[in-house]
């Protein structure tokens, strides 16, 4: 994988990420530790307050523009695991801590230093993690500048989202898309004017967390797997399991309770039962 075009006039939304599970509130810290965590390339943090219930992941790897090298993609997979089991949190967000940079793809650096066998196991975990977080393809667009070829899921992902041709189109000529760009050929959902913090896509990112939020969590749960694997599938088989993740949502006391609230003219309570 190569690096990732950053946008400094405009930039793309980061992403508001569902994992297959709620969780429940971490903290500020490291993804292995209690304490502080200021030296770790992979940090969590749990938003309080009203927007409790969103975590934070954040990446924080200045020297190398949060390339995604063994340690970064080890405490990133971590990272994942733990909160895959968390009962209260329901939105989780990426975001780096470095200005100016998303995260300039796999660490190439890093990567020349390996054996084919050690790169072949590297991109393998890649692919794992990029289809854990639903990353999108762009993340592999240009590496055929550099003599590769997207590896961890980009040849597979662009098309999905854009079509063949026009995957081709990028793959083959390794160009770089703003974020304008970016968002008129769909590859992104928004595009913001960027401020003088520059972090105009992580408020865009934090507010459709917001909107998110009050969800009920078990039914936004069950969408994303039934768009998700739906996607995987047929038309047909992408019903049936639209029809099975329905099903499991119908005896949920969130259901009951939607019910209720819009017969009474009440906003809705969700506990996640």
């Amino acid at each position: 994988m190569g690096p990732i075009r950053t946008f400094p006039a405009r930039a793309p939304m980061l992403r508001a990420l569902l994992l297959l599970h709620p969780w429940r509130p971490l903290g500020v810290r490291g993804c292995t530790s209690h304490g502080t965590s200021g030296g770790r390339e992979i940090q969590v943090r749990a938003l309080a307050g009203p927007d409790q219930g969103i975590t934070e992941i954040l990446m924080n790897r200045p020297r190398a523009r949060n390339a995604l090298g063994n340690v970064f993609v080890s405490e990133l997979q971590e990272a994942l695991a733990r909160l895959r089991e968390d009962q209260q949190v329901r939105v989780l967000l990426f975001r780096s801590s470095v200005k100016g940079v998303f995260c300039a793809g796999a660490d190439l650096k890093e990567r020349e230093q390996m054996s084919a066998a050690e790169v072949g196991a590297f991109v393998q975990r890649l692919r794992g993690l990029m289809s854990e977080i639903a990353s999108t393809a762009v993340m592999g667009l240009i590496e055929t500048t550099r003599g590769l070829l997207p590896g961890a899921g980009g040849t597979q992902r662009l098309p999905r989202c854009l079509g063949v041709a026009l995957a081709k189109e990028l793959i083959f000529t390794g160009r770089r898309l703003t974020g304008v760009e970016a968002h008129a050929l769909g590859l992104v959902n928004h595009a913001v004017d960027q401020n003088e913090e520059g972090n105009a896509a992580y408020h865009q990112a934090r507010a459709l967390a917001q909107e998110i939020l009050p969800q009920a969590p078990i039914a936004v749960r069950l969408g994303k797997v039934a768009i998700d694997r739906g996607m995987e599938v047929d038309i047909a088989s992408g019903m049936a399991i639209e029809g099975m993740c329905y099903a499991q949502n119908i005896p949920t006391q969130d259901r009951l309770e939607g019910m209720a609230a819009f017969r009474e003219k009440r906003p809705p309570k969700f506990i996640g039962k």
